[in-house]
């Protein structure tokens, strides 16, 4: 699927990375929002789920091992051209994590990496909307909750549909 000028919504995964008092932010590399502080993330793949995408995409952007836990936010990023046709759309699912080991180190599709404390947040040219997803993170952090994998793949259709 094209990602300028899409037919469709693309499914995207965001990863709050908590290390701690640190939330992980990248310099987008790549258009949309290029040289924009952001979380990690990108464009789901095929038969993918959304913790393995998160995990895949700190580990290609950043270098680190992440323990995935709940989903925090469903958002959209509609970017418009001048004349008013979508040129970016991403369904973006949020989602919040814990780091568990690695260097930090900026890989594919951003610019650099760093941890943000709290107190820095507001230093940062964020993408539209990260702000208030990343304060609600860091209001509620004790709460968060770290499922294991099974109960987040208990929403599965629980039988494959019979094809004649």
């Amino acid at each position: 699927m094209r990602r300028e000028y899409p037919s469709s919504p693309i499914p995207s995964v965001g990863v709050v990375v908590l290390k701690d008092n640190s939330i992980l932010l990248v310099l987008r590399g790549q258009e949309p929002s290029r040289g924009k502080w952001s979380i990690p993330g990108g464009v789901m793949e095929l038969g993918e789920t959304v913790r393995d995408a998160a995990r895949r995409e700190v580990m290609e952007e950043c270098a680190l091992e992440i323990e995935v836990g709940q989903v925090i936010a469903v958002r959209d990023a509609v970017v418009r051209d001048d004349e008013g046709r979508v040129r970016f759309h991403y369904l973006l699912v949020d989602v919040v994590a814990r780091w568990l080991s690695g260097e930090l180190a900026a890989g594919s599709d951003v610019d650099d990496a760093r941890w943000a404390s709290e107190e820095d947040l507001a230093t940062y040219d964020l993408t539209k909307g990260l702000l208030p997803v990343l304060r609600t993170v860091l209001k509620g952090r004790a709460a968060l909750d770290f499922p294991p994998p099974d109960r987040l793949t208990s929403m599965r259709v629980a039988a494959e549909p019979q094809l004649p």
